[in-house]
């Protein structure tokens, strides 16, 4: 088991570095658009490919960050009644969701994409837009982002089943213990 923890750690590694990195892309995406409006009111000129430009960026930073943010539990859940579940429960939920649902649904986006992003590669494909992009790069952040989500699924895994089994502290009652700091130092 302590060899699959260090696969975990590195997985989180991984996907902790990837995310921190695109997370700058927002900020070109940004830039782009206000330069991009500003040519536009100013010169009256604008680019279709500054355009698909600041697309892309946000897509990789949804698709190459989607694994930081399951890392860092920040996907929008729907807690009805899993947060009232004692966190046993919690984690055999974990478990069986991620091997239900997450994995088949990384696998099988990967498996559709991949044909597409060789297809549009080998043909050059390029936006229909005047002036617009080449198609596979764009394409290519899905097959990778999803590759990066099912690793930090296989990590999330390894971890519940390693607290489930004892041989790993529940980082829940860490964040539990500085939730309650917090409140009684806000006191």
């Amino acid at each position: 088991m302590s060899g699959l923890i260090r696969v975990a750690t590195a997985i989180d590694a991984l996907n902790s570095r990837v995310g921190r990195s695109v997370s700058w892309l927002v900020l070109a995406a940004v830039v782009i658009s206000a330069g991009n409006a500003t040519t536009r009111k100013l010169f009256n000129l604008s680019s279709n490919a500054w355009l698909e430009a600041q697309w892309y960026l946000f897509s990789a930073v949804l698709l190459l960050a989607a694994g930081w943010t399951l890392l860092n539990s920040e996907h929008v859940k729907v807690d009805l009644i899993y947060g009232r579940l004692p966190r046993r429960i919690q984690l055999y939920i974990d478990v069986v969701g991620t091997l239900l649902f997450l994995f088949p649904f990384c696998l099988i986006t990967i498996h559709l994409s991949w044909p597409i992003v060789v297809a549009k590669f080998q043909s050059a494909e390029v936006s229909n837009n005047t002036g617009g992009l080449l198609l596979w790069p764009v394409w290519l952040l899905i097959p990778i982002g999803f590759s990066l989500l099912f690793l930090q699924g296989a990590s999330e895994l390894i971890k519940r089943i390693a607290v489930l089994n004892g041989k790993l502290a529940d980082p829940a009652d860490a964040s539990d213990a500085d939730d309650s700091i917090g409140k009684e130092h806000a006191a």
